[in-house]
């Protein structure tokens, strides 16, 4: 191939190889090459080589291996999924599979430089990751989209593990637990972002992610859950003693994987000298501490030494959840949650966007039982004395009501009862969030009124885009200002069942918002996951929302069953945007096809 060499390298050693075949195509025919790899040793001198080739016996291995995997899915999709349903699932569940991929990163080696070549630039050493000279990654991790990010993610990667251990709970389980270890997790208990910039700030997800994997799992992996927590301890408090600059329990965390959802970089400089207090930043630690809760209960009734765990991250939630309100991030004529710019000179500017930002709050939920605490009696001790000494969070932790099996049950929750029921008029308005193929990530009523705001004298806008963003923040590549992401729709769905599960059937909302017809919060989340996973499968006319107007995709027997799962979704018409492989994350829809055909 290369000047008629026989070889590229003489000595014939080497760690790439490739097959070469010449082939005459006639127009309209095909030729067939069958190959399998094989492990075999090499002939003696002179002999031909052992033949790889199956033979006949091609397509019977071919076809056991299809019976396999078709035994294999029957297990695991239920009857009740759709063949086309059923497609997608193991497309996305095939998708995460091949996703997996050997990263190495020595931190140090690329900060000294290899041995007997040049110096690095004395940049490196004071430049992007530099602070991360601990790190040494040798490991198979599971990518975002193995084509376009060739690299982890933590916080796609959480997501990943839920879908992930569907199949495989034991490689969920190791992955989530990878990056806590000491060559990745920072030592002073930061998670490392993604490798553009170790140092960026995803959002805290590690323990939600861990819990849904232990459920899934089948609830009985103490030993995993109690590791994942140990680790997340320190990392729960980078985040206390990091991203709540006034110690008054209200948090920054920069921009929060959500990139340009604000009207100005939020991991940069402000424009102005001051702090951006993030509702979704304090939803999350919310949300947080109410996973390190949940966590500490399913082990302190294994292992009473978690007691003290519990009571304390129910106290830290319930400082942050009632910090939202005290600090201003709840707006209550437009009942929504907004981020804060607070001034240096004590004054303060509400940037009035109705974004995911604002929604996210109300994953931060979680119920306490009459068993929990019949069986925790420190914990229900200390929630009597905190209403009794403490009525001043009784808004967060007060709500009370009989549950299914007739004993009370106590709502944790960030959003109460009564600001749930005007948070999501919003969120389910098709005027707003709610669209066709799940929710917005910014409210369409932006689109005829953008948020402007002025800053140090510049005008910084943010308005409704249902596709690609007009922005040139982060390059101008991202897009949070109107597509539908499946992450943040997936953890509102799941929040929507912890509220189902505390309030049953008898509270009911509109739904859509101003229809007129009212639908039990179950019944919402059911049709919200109708509305994604119709994203992907045929509708009445055959064609999938996610290639659009790709007329070859949509009609061509030899392509429109073969799904991509895109980064993101048009806004309005369900369109297929961003990386077209990023089936990490996206692979989601194949949990909400399992719960909802289960």
């Amino acid at each position: 191939m290369v000047d008629g060499a026989a070889t590229v390298n003489p000595a014939g050693e080497g760690t790439k190889g490739a097959l070469h075949y010449v082939l005459d195509v006639p127009a309209g025919g095909q030729r067939q090459i069958r190959l399998r790899l094989t492990r075999t040793a090499p002939p003696p001198a002179g002999a031909p080589p052992a033949p790889a080739d199956l033979g006949d016996g091609f397509d019977a291995v071919v076809w056991a291996r299809r019976a396999e995997a078709n035994r294999f899915f029957a297990g695991i999709i239920p009857p009740a999924a759709t063949a086309d349903e059923a497609l997608v699932a193991r497309q996305a569940i095939a998708g995460l599979m091949w996703g997996k991929q050997f990263y190495h990163f020595d931190m140090k080696r690329w900060l000294d430089g290899d041995p007997g070549s040049p110096p690095p630039p004395a940049g490196r050493r004071h430049g992007r990751n530099s602070a991360w000279w601990h790190m040494n990654s040798f490991d198979v991790i599971s990518m975002p989209d193995p084509w376009e990010y060739p690299w982890y993610a933590a916080w796609d990667l959480a997501f990943h593990c839920v879908s992930i251990a569907r199949v495989d709970p034991g490689f969920a389980k190791d992955q989530l637990l990878l990056l806590l270890r000491e060559w990745y997790l920072h030592p002073n208990g930061q998670i490392p972002a993604y490798e553009w910039a170790f140092g960026d700030v995803n959002p805290p997800v590690h323990a939600w992610a861990a819990l849904k994997v232990f459920e899934i799992d089948g609830g009985r992996d103490h030993d995993f859950l109690a590791r994942v927590m140990h680790k997340l301890l320190l990392n729960f408090t980078w985040w206390v003693n990091r991203k709540d600059t006034g110690g008054n329990n209200v948090f920054e965390g920069g921009f929060l994987g959500l990139d340009n959802v604000g009207p100005f970089d939020r991991s940069a400089a402000l424009p102005v000298a001051g702090v951006l207090e993030q509702s979704d930043g304090t939803g999350w630690m919310a949300m947080y501490a109410l996973n390190m809760l949940d966590m500490a209960i399913v082990l302190a009734e294994h292992d009473r030494t978690y007691v003290d765990t519990a009571t304390k991250f129910f106290e830290h939630f319930a400082y942050i959840a009632a910090a939202a309100y005290d600090q201003g991030l709840w707006d209550d004529e437009d009942a929504f949650f907004y981020d804060v710019l607070r001034l240096a000179d004590g004054s303060q500017v509400p940037l009035k966007v109705r974004s995911v930002v604002g929604l996210l709050p109300l994953a931060a939920t979680t119920r306490l039982t009459a068993r929990t605490l019949h069986r925790l009696p420190e914990l229900g001790a200390r929630l009597r004395w905190f209403l009794t000494n403490r009525p001043e969070y009784a808004e967060v932790i007060g709500a009370r009501r009989l549950g299914p099996d007739g004993r009370q049950q106590r709502l944790l929750s960030m959003v109460g009862p009564e600001q749930v029921v005007r948070l999501l008029a919003r969120m389910l308005d098709t005027d707003e969030f709610l669209s066709d193929y799940g929710l917005r990530t910014l409210s369409r009523a932006h689109l005829d009124k953008p948020f402007a705001v002025t800053l140090g004298g510049q005008e910084f806008c943010v308005g409704y885009e249902p596709a690609e963003s007009t922005s040139g923040l982060f390059g101008g590549n991202s897009n949070w200002r109107g597509p539908i992401w499946m992450p943040t729709n997936f953890l509102l769905i799941s929040a929507l069942r912890d509220y189902a599960a505390f309030f049953g059937d008898d509270l009911q909302v509109e739904y859509p918002t101003r229809s007129g017809v009212k639908r039990t919060l179950d019944e919402i989340a059911d049709d919200l996951s109708t509305r994604l996973i119709s994203l992907f499968t045929r509708d009445g006319w055959g064609r999938r929302p996610i290639y659009g107007a790709a007329q070859l995709f949509q009609t061509h027997p030899d392509w429109r069953d073969l799904i991509c799962f895109p980064e993101y979704f048009h806004g309005d018409n369900g369109a297929g945007l961003g990386a077209w492989h990023q089936t990490g994350w996206t692979a989601l829809v194949a949990d909400l096809i399992l719960t909802m055909r289960r």
